[in-house]
């Protein structure tokens, strides 16, 4: 096969009709992995050509007749004339797009649907281009990833996955075209039907469940039809980890109303929506013995705060499938125990921009997941990235950096940030995320998500990432359960509303815990940063004593609440790790119990 048709393929993948679909799509990764680098330069050439002529193209390649053009020589060209970019640059282009500009923008095939990104870092959703070739590339790694996992875990056809999924509403732009959350867009794309048929494997909620809009009575259906089909489930899975820990805290409240549910073939008056209620009660039947099994078995969890209900509950489950890595690494503790000795297995690496890479080796533990690139889905380069010396006084960025290299250049060790030219319209664009090179999957990078590159808390010459506040939070929770309590969730705040600035972090709890073991738990935290620029201000003053501040149970579901009422889906929430978000302060400020100073530094 050519390089060409390597790079191709992959379109045509999903209407296979053969059998034996795993070793098809296993055999072809193969060959395009072993032949990355070209395979690279065949896809960038892809979409030059599918895109030549477009308005933003014609500012740096308007001169040259690239359909003539070498693929070495226009990749050289390209990465030569056309700017990095970031989506502040873009945001006019697509701004055009969504008020219904129908031009030849960024694309050469009209783009008729947006996808929204969380917003939840910076308060503030952004429109990024779906087109079909979004929807296939999700299917085809979805297709790709079960094909590895099932080699570990293989799985009984036409069985179930209990899987915590959630569609938001779509709605129109000005210009009329659909807009609403890459998941949202999936999961009502034929692909969706498509994957489940290819993996054979079904979720265990119907279609008006999923799409229902109220993520609350839609968690309460997935845990009803989970627990009434429970013999068929073989994993449980979700978008991200929060979305599984938030089920599990919602089924220790209601676990007696599902068993009344499922013992009476009925459905809970918590659940209003007409469609949902039908399609439910037109699955669940009474099953008293179902009831009482279920019934003993909570019981005997609430006797051990919930640990290993998973296994004890679906007792075929063999793995729970989730995106674990970067900000969903707060909730593998609870996970685990929920999960007792059953494996995590974290899910496939991508964005609402692209997919980027497969997660090959579902054995190893989230914390050391790789992931290999799969080179036909978006061009990739690499920037090269270095730690500035600790004295350096700048406060914008925590990098210096090369300039960007292709994918066959890169070397293990190294950490760099992802830069993607996509098949929907964006060129260039830093993804903004750090990655380590771990190895190599024959000739495509196996990639360590390290964190993302922006700073999240710097006051002056202060400089600490997401990755930085996780350990540090991490160093306070070891006091707090020595105290048989439980941190919930937390986020933080870099405050300069007075001087000197300071650290505000913010804890929910689960459990009783005495204002002693509190306050040494935030002088642990503060004690705990390491980056030489924080100490020497908390040493000189010019960075006040953090501040622990303990919020009131359930004020991360008001969070949590405000994201959903803003048009986001439960299956896209991440809780912002730091905010300056007015709303989001407010709603933190306004539900503050208790607050604690450090007494780190004197």
């Amino acid at each position: 096969m050519s390089l060409m048709e390597l790079a191709v393929v992959s379109t045509n993948i999903k209407h296979s009709s053969n059998g034996n679909n795993d070793f098809d799509i296993i055999s072809w990764f193969e060959e395009v992995s072993e032949n990355a680098g070209s395979i690279q330069t065949q896809t960038l050439r892809q979409i030059l050509e599918l895109n030549y002529g477009v308005e933003y193209l014609q500012k740096w390649l308007g001169d040259f007749n690239i359909k003539e053009m070498d693929a070495c020589a226009l990749e050289s060209l390209f990465t030569s004339l056309v700017p990095l970019t970031s989506h502040a640059d873009l945001e006019p282009y697509i701004q055009r797009i969504a008020d219904g500009d129908t031009g030849p923008i960024l694309t050469q095939q009209p783009i008729t649907t947006l996808s929204l990104s969380s917003g939840t870092t910076e308060g503030r959703q952004k429109f990024v281009p779906f087109t079909d070739h979004s929807a296939q590339t999700t299917l085809q790694i979805f297709r790709l990833a079960a094909a590895y996992r099932s080699r570990v875990y293989p799985i009984r056809e036409g069985r179930r996955i209990l899987e915590f999924i959630y569609s938001s509403k779509q709605y129109k732009t000005k210009g009329g075209l659909i807009a609403g959350t890459a998941t949202t867009h999936y999961y009502a794309s034929e692909e969706f039907k498509i994957k489940q048929e290819k993996t054979k494997s079904f979720t265990c909620s119907p279609e008006e469940v999923i799409s229902g809009g109220d993520y609350k009575q839609s968690t309460y259906c997935h845990l009803l039809l989970g627990l009434f089909l429970y013999e068929q489930v073989e994993f449980i899975a979700s978008t991200f980890a929060y979305s599984i820990v938030q089920a599990f805290r919602t089924f220790e409240e209601l676990w007696e109303d599902i068993c009344n549910d499922i013992k009476e073939g009925t459905l809970s008056r918590r659940i209003k929506l007409p469609k949902m209620r039908k399609a439910v009660l037109d699955i669940i039947s009474p099953n008293p013995c179902l009831a009482s099994k279920i019934e003993a078995a909570c019981q005997e969890l609430q006797s051990l705060d919930w640990f290993g209900l998973i296994p004890k509950l679906w007792p075929n489950a063999k793995y729970v499938y989730s995106i674990m890595t970067g900000s969903m690494q707060p909730y593998l503790k609870k996970l685990r125990h929920y999960a007792k000795g059953l494996p995590l297995v974290s899910a496939d690496y991508g964005s609402t921009e692209s997919w980027i890479g497969v997660n090959l080796d579902p054995t190893l533990p989230p914390e050391n997941v790789r992931f290999s690139v799969i080179p036909t889905f978006s061009y990739f380069e690499f920037i090269s990235l270095y730690w500035q010396k600790q004295d350096c006084s700048s406060v914008i960025d925590d990098f210096m950096e090369d300039d960007p290299i292709p994918l066959s250049q890169v070397k293990v060790g190294l950490e760099y940030e992802l830069v993607l030219t996509t098949f929907t319209g964006l060129y260039r664009y830093r993804l903004g995320d750090v990655v380590e090179v771990a190895g190599f999957h024959n000739g495509t990078p196996k990639l360590n998500f390290k964190c993302r590159r922006k700073l999240i808390l710097t006051i002056n010459i202060d400089k600490n990432t997401e990755k930085d506040l996780q350990l540090v939070v991490e160093s306070g929770t070891q006091l707090l359960n020595k105290a048989k309590a439980e941190l919930v969730d937390f986020t933080s705040q870099a405050d300069i509303t007075d001087q000197p600035g300071h650290y505000i972090i913010y804890w929910e709890i689960k459990g009783e815990v005495e204002d002693k073991v509190l306050c040494e738990c935030c002088r642990e935290m503060d004690a705990s940063f390491v980056d030489h620029g924080y100490v020497v201000s908390r040493r000189t003053n010019s960075i006040g004593p953090l501040e622990l501040c303990i919020v009131e149970r359930g004020t991360f579901n008001k969070i949590l609440d405000d994201f959903i009422a803003n048009g986001g889906a439960l299956s896209q929430f991440k809780t912002p790790r730091c905010t300056s978000n007015r709303v989001l302060l407010r709603i933190l400020n306004a539900c503050t119990a208790k607050r604690f100073f450090s007494t780190a530094y004197g």
